[in-house]
């Protein structure tokens, strides 16, 4: 596996590898990998023919600085990780790297009424933050394909938006969420929890099936939601927002009528617990 720390190097490689006529996968990620992840690296070894990982904790995308603080960092694990499932490129930038002008860029991307719902409400300029450096790892990388997990479904909304805005001519591809044995989605903030809140994490998963079971049984949607509100913050959770929503060309719009059955539902959870954020959706009518 190569390993790049400057952008110039990793550059001069990939138009070799693209000079040979081959494909480039791309899985940008910021670390503490997990079988998540790694399935993604899979997907790009199977789909195209070189497969690179990105590890960056991105500071411009934490509205809470304690937030970035805490972020785990497994530099070494995560190196052996992605040499077992033999991810070909591994880049490794600093934050100089990938920010020589500093934090502070005037870039603005107009990302719509998507920025301003679910994440984008609670943490206000998190989008912008991936926005930038995804930004600056498609010029980088200059990727066939980029591989991304449903878990984190808005953001590969924005993502999506992010293409088009640019003019990029690389395709997304969104890969199922990857779950614990008891349903848990994974996720680097995972490891953080303490073994009871884990333990208890698992209702999160069990609200948003409960959402789908009750879906279109004569429940009201929005009472169905307010109900795992209630039940999360009754188990000891500090929840955000429990929301459902149809994904309709591109955008998530909250559901406030009865869907067709031809609608994409998808009903989202983000809550505390332990001190750790999580996050978690699920689609409960239709396909992504």
């Amino acid at each position: 596996m190569y390993q790049f720390k400057r952008s110039i190097d990793l550059k001069k490689h990939l138009d070799l590898v693209r000079k040979s006529g081959k494909t480039i996968g791309f899985v940008p990620t910021m670390g503490a990998l997990h079988q998540g992840h790694l399935s993604l690296i899979q997907a790009a070894k199977k789909e195209t023919d070189v497969a690179v990982c990105s590890i960056f904790v991105n500071p411009t995308q934490f509205n809470d600085p304690k937030d970035f603080e805490k972020y785990p960092i497994t530099i070494e694990a995560d190196i052996k990780k992605l040499n077992d499932v033999s991810t070909d490129i591994v880049f490794l930038p600093s934050v100089e790297e990938m920010y020589p002008n500093g934090l502070s860029e005037n870039i603005h991307y107009d990302f719509g009424t998507l920025e301003t719902i679910l994440e984008g409400k609670f943490r206000p300029g998190h989008f912008q933050g991936v926005g930038q450096i995804v930004h600056k790892l498609l010029d980088i990388v200059q990727p066939d394909k980029l591989f991304m997990g449903q878990k984190d479904l808005q953001q590969c909304l924005i993502v999506s938006k992010l293409l088009k805005i640019i003019g990029s001519s690389t395709e997304l591809v969104v890969c199922p969420t990857e779950r614990e044995r008891d349903g848990l989605a994974m996720s680097s903030r995972n490891a953080r929890l303490s073994p009871a809140a884990r333990k208890k994490a698992v209702a999160i998963y069990q609200a948003l099936s409960t959402i789908r079971e009750n879906f279109g049984k004569g429940l009201l949607f929005m009472e169905s939601a307010h109900e795992a509100f209630d039940t999360l913050k009754n188990q000891g959770f500090d929840p955000e927002y429990v929301d459902i929503l149809v994904l309709n060309n591109g955008d998530l719009q909250p559901l406030d009528h009865p869907a067709d059955d031809q609608t994409t539902v998808v009903a989202a959870v983000a809550a505390w617990l332990d001190g750790v954020r999580l996050i978690d959706n699920m689609v409960i009518q239709g396909k992504i």
